[in-house]
């Protein structure tokens, strides 16, 4: 899954990457959590590039109540054709996030220890994610895949990161065969560190959580 994520990057810097017309609003977070306004990069009807804030938590067009998002604030990568909450969103809605780390728990004797990750080369990427739209709310859903190999140990699970080069394939609502890009980012193109317990509280939000501590020493991560 993906539970936490962290966007701090300047507007000016997300408009570059992602291609945008104009540097995006956005409150900078270092633990952003599931039921928030999260800055999201769709192409509106025009066929341009837009960044708008969604609720992280799907809510489908056919949802009676919007406390369904409250449970799909992912979505499972192996799951989107299948699923009718899921399969509409994933043809016709896909969107990236812009992210700069996201975080995932080891589960230890006691206690689960908090790491951060990212891709190695970059301070800024692009989260894979699916939309919607119920009764004016726009919503999201980060795509999760099976975890690649310095994911193993901490985690089953991790999100969908795509690529810069890929991304206009994967915003192209007319792209074929869009679960090409459904699959672990590279292990060897990605850093881990463990971070600060103080990250599970969601009340914490600031650039210390992201300080190294020491960590399990296992698999070799460290």
């Amino acid at each position: 899954m993906c539970g936490r994520y962290e966007i701090h990057a300047h507007p000016e810097v997300v408009a570059l990457q992602f291609g945008l017309a104009e540097a995006p609003q956005f409150k900078p977070s270092y633990n952003v959590c599931p039921g928030r306004e999260i800055l999201v990069v769709r192409v509106d009807s025009e066929g341009r590039r837009v960044a708008r804030e969604h609720r992280w938590g799907l809510i489908p067009h056919w949802a009676k109540d919007p406390a369904i998002g409250d449970k799909l604030a992912n979505a499972r990568g192996e799951s989107l054709l299948e699923r009718p909450a899921f399969r509409d969103a994933f043809r016709r809605w896909r969107c990236l996030v812009p992210a700069s780390g996201f975080y995932e728990w080891q589960a230890m004797p006691g206690r689960k220890q908090p790491w951060h990750f990212r891709p190695a080369e970059a301070d800024l990427f692009g989260l894979a994610g699916i939309t919607a739209m119920w009764h004016g709310i726009r919503s999201v859903s980060l795509i999760t895949t099976g975890p690649n190999e310095l994911m193993t140990p901490i985690h089953d699970r991790m999100p969908v990161i795509i690529a810069p080069e890929d991304y206009a394939a994967w915003l192209d609502n007319d792209a074929s065969e869009p679960m090409r890009f459904v699959h672990p980012y590279p292990a060897d193109r990605m850093a881990a560190r463990p971070v600060s317990m103080r990250v599970n509280q969601p009340e914490n939000d600031d650039p210390t959580l992201l300080e190294e501590t020491a960590g399990p020493l296992q698999h070799g991560l460290l």
